[in-house]
């Protein structure tokens, strides 16, 4: 029955987000069941392209993405793959109307990994990061609305900005990994060599001025996806701060985290908040 395949793939790309983030799966838990699943299934799509251009390495890449592209246009045409992360994504794809430019965006700076080790540039730089996290900010967005234009066009630039300020915190936090791994860094002007307190500094300025916009968003949402993205926003706060206060030769050596016990203080905290209507 199709239901059942249908079904299997939905818990594939829920077991992909547990696998591979702890503190993602968290926030998605606090999301209303009505959108959790979609949530689910955007992120076993981009957590498996970026899998391929990250870690992969003795397999030919470019011919796995390729396959995995084509898969995916294929997926969406047909409404169905048998592919389980790409059949519960074209699902919630097409549930929502979701643009299929910001899926070819994403797509394009996945690839962008494969020949690319770093961003020579600003420019380089924003749009590498529009591709691989603000657009992704949108298409959660589009599940959070639901089909509501003129939400989604209010809140849009705040879920970049909440996107964005993700992604440089990830950037920042892996920093010794991704240049000693993958021979790639992120910021311009700001390798695991050149990284001192001055250049820091501005970097986590940029991120808390992010955080700052993409906060007046999250208090405008849903009351579906409120809770879990204001959960995601005070995590990754947190890391910030951690990493704040972390000298910058030893961000060069160690990757920072929030220990588990803490994650779970966050998590009861942003729940009350959210429940004294304090957010």
């Amino acid at each position: 029955m199709k239901a059942i395949f249908d079904q299997i793939s939905f818990d594939s790309s829920k077991c992909v987000t547990k696998a591979y983030s702890t503190s993602f799966s968290s926030a998605v838990k606090m999301l209303s069941p009505t959108i959790r699943q979609d949530i689910y299934n955007i992120y076993g799509f981009v957590r498996f392209a970026d899998e391929i251009v990250d870690s992969f390495h003795d397999y030919d890449k470019e011919k796995l993405f390729d396959s995995f592209e084509q898969d995916f246009y294929r997926a969406l045409q047909d409404g169905i793959s048998l592919n389980p992360i790409l059949n519960s994504f074209q699902h919630t794809v097409r549930k929502y109307d979701i643009p299929v430019d910001l899926v070819k965006t994403f797509l394009e700076s996945m690839r962008w990994d494969l020949t690319k080790t770093g961003c020579d540039n600003k420019e380089e730089y924003h749009n590498y990061i529009y591709g691989s996290a603000d657009v992704v900010g949108l298409m959660c967005l589009k599940v959070f609305v639901k089909g509501d234009a003129s939400k989604y066009e209010e809140l849009k630039q705040s879920a970049m900005r909440l996107g964005s300020a993700f992604q440089k915190v990830n950037f920042l936090r892996d920093l010794k990994d991704d240049f000693e791994n993958l021979n790639r860094t992120y910021f311009p002007n700001a390798n695991l060599e050149k990284l001192d307190e001055a250049s820091k500094k501005q970097i986590i300025e940029e991120i808390e001025a992010d955080f700052k916009y993409g906060y007046e968003g999250i208090v405008k949402l849903p009351i579906e996806a409120k809770l879990g993205v204001y959960t995601a926003y005070v995590y990754y706060k947190k890391l910030l701060h951690k990493l704040k206060k972390t000298p910058s030769a030893k961000i060069r050596t160690t990757r920072i985290r929030v220990p588990d016990y803490e994650k779970l203080s966050l998590f009861a905290r942003c729940y009350f908040n959210y429940k004294l209507n304090i957010l």
